[in-house]
């Protein structure tokens, strides 16, 4: 597509592989050039951004994926912002996947836009209408369910807390105090504190016999999951993926899911993860170039962007 006609650009922030890689999907997809931009890191660590070509009067869309370096990737973005707007480009927008410290911040009214994302990830799953969806905790089941209604699919909620050793605990939950005070009254005994015990994890919903889908919008440190697969495997479902949109996979988690009872764990590229997939073969790659793409078109246009929240079917 010719540039002139386009009116808009599509830029990629960084110079990682997985950022570049995305960014080429996305133009492809759109029929445009990538443009063309150097972003460096001097020897002082200080990063610099060198802008290759005309941007003026053009809207400009940037691609940042975050690496782990998550406030280089910050200042990346930012500095690229500024040296468009120098450039007098018309109009600027960031496309953030993964939008960095999102798990810091304890809103959750909107959440990902992530439905046509999962009827992709279930077509690498075979005979899915025999699957059910599985919110780990009560307070992920209004995402869980909202999964189950648009794919017509069953519901289960796990309840409760992993039991823990003692030797695990330090907040002094398991640690009453051993004598009974008096508090300068000979006479009165108060009764001793007994340790609260934590509610054993519990499903409801069956899952006996079925492919057990565990939603969520990120998947970084895995141990809950984890835990939610091996009750999901003692209550008899066969098959147990994990699907979430964001993979930060952090630390021991590709070990740890290897060695678990979880089958495969699917999340999109919105987040650089090849080294977590050279170290565990269950973690599968969605990619989400198309969404953003069409998301990209949409805000260019001026179109509703209300038809990738709905109207999407599986065969899409």
């Amino acid at each position: 597509m010719n540039v002139a006609k386009s009116g808009y650009r599509v830029f990629s922030a960084n110079s990682t592989p997985a950022c570049t890689e995305l960014s080429k999907k996305i133009t492809e997809r759109l029929g445009v050039e990538l443009g063309k931009s150097v972003v460096y890191q001097e020897s002082n660590r200080e990063t610099r951004v060198e802008i290759k070509e005309s941007v003026r009067g053009q809207t400009i869309f940037i691609i940042q994926t975050i690496p782990r370096d998550v406030n280089t990737a910050i200042m990346e973005l930012l500095i690229m912002a500024y040296a468009l707007k120098t450039s007098c480009a018309k109009n600027i927008i960031g496309v953030i996947p993964y939008f960095p410290y999102s798990k810091q911040c304890k809103m959750r009214k909107r959440g990902s836009i992530v439905c046509k994302l999962l009827a992709s990830m279930l077509a690498k799953i075979p005979d899915y209408r025999n699957a059910i969806i599985v919110a780990k905790s009560p307070s992920a089941a209004k995402r869980a369910q909202s999964f189950a209604e648009r794919l017509r699919l069953g519901l289960a909620v796990m309840h409760g807390e992993a039991q823990c050793s003692e030797s695990d605990m330090a907040d002094g939950r398991h640690s009453p105090p051993c004598v009974r005070n008096t508090f300068g009254h000979p006479g009165l005994e108060l009764p001793l504190m007994m340790a609260k015990e934590k509610p054993p994890i519990t499903v409801v919903g069956d899952v006996g016999g079925r492919i057990a889908i565990i939603v969520d919008d990120i998947i970084d440190d895995v141990e809950d999951f984890v835990a939610t697969a091996e009750i999901l495997k003692e209550r008899g479902a066969y098959k147990i993926y994990v699907m979430a949109t964001h993979g930060l996979l952090s630390a021991d988690a590709p070990r740890l899911i290897e060695e678990s009872a979880i089958d495969e764990v699917v999340v999109t590229n919105t987040v650089p993860h090849e080294v977590q997939k050279l170290q565990c073969p269950k973690i599968k790659t969605v990619d989400v170039s198309m969404i953003l793409a069409e998301a990209i078109r949409r805000i260019h246009n001026g179109e509703s962007m209300a038809y990738l929240f709905r109207n999407i079917t599986v065969d899409d």
